[in-house]
């Protein structure tokens, strides 16, 4: 029984194939396209739909047809994941289409476009910041919109990519063992980044910069710096009582506190 079933579904298929290559293959037939792609991107089948709307879209400029098209040419990129040209026909639609009723998603769309072109923060992070753009451009212009939610929610994660790339920048002189230049830059990514995520991970490894100068001093240094890094641990406490490197806090300051 599921062998007949699946020779029939894979008739079934082909048959559809069949018709859907015909109909794009031929040279007029706008109607009949337009029908068809409206019926393949409501069932879902965002290739097939893109293909036959690229076709037809110069003949419904300026028809009423046309805004429908645009949008769901742009939209079906989207859906197949081709960010890049979904942005690119997202503001195209916003150019057309000014006064068009979907405005506000087709404005939303084009900034999550770029948020999915976001990449890794080891990459370049050129498409991240015209994501932050594009998002800061939509809830300016449309505070109330349903979409603002999610706008927010998708600024702050693309926000976060960003002080993760500069963090890990910075965390890198301790890495090398440039502890003074280690201590300069995180303090200058707390001080660019108030209210950031890695605010306690960042304090932490400028401590431990601290930490490695005070223990590696000469010996009329060590008293000053040990003073220094009590008062440092103190500070880092009083923000984060229930730090998760307490353990290692708390070694290492009694390592340091015996070269007293």
């Amino acid at each position: 029984m599921s062998r007949l079933f699946l020779l029939i579904l894979l008739s079934f298929l082909m048959i559809s194939c069949n018709d859907y290559q015909k109909l794009l293959n031929s040279p007029e037939n706008e109607v009949d396209k337009y029908n068809a792609a409206e019926e393949y991107y409501e069932n879902g089948e965002f290739r097939r739909a893109n293909a036959l709307i690229e076709q037809i879209i110069p003949s419904y400029r300026g028809k009423p047809q046309g805004e429908r098209l645009v949008f769901f040419f742009a939209n079906s990129y989207f859906e197949t994941r081709s960010y890049y040209s979904a942005a690119i026909q997202f503001e195209n639609f916003i150019k057309s289409y000014p006064n068009s009723q979907r405005i506000q998603e087709a404005y939303f769309m084009e900034a999550k476009s770029y948020f999915m072109l976001s990449p890794l923060y080891t990459l370049d992070q050129d498409d991240t910041f015209t994501g932050i753009d594009k998002l800061q451009v939509f809830i300016n212009r449309f505070p109330n919109s349903e979409y603002v939610v999610e706008a927010l929610e998708l600024m702050e994660q693309l926000q976060n990519k960003i002080e993760k790339k500069e963090f890990e920048v910075s965390k890198q002189y301790y890495t090398i063992r440039d502890y003074s230049s280690a201590i300069k830059s995180l303090d200058n990514f707390i001080a660019d980044n108030p209210g950031t995520i890695f605010r306690e991970e960042a304090l932490y490894y400028r401590w431990l910069s601290q930490y490695e100068i005070a223990v590696n001093s000469i010996e009329s240094r060590i008293n000053e710096r040990v003073t220094e890094l009590e008062r440092s641990l103190e500070n880092f406490l009083r923000y984060y009582p229930d730090t998760i490197f307490i353990d290692d806090l708390s070694e290492k300051i009694n390592n340091a506190k015996q070269l007293l």
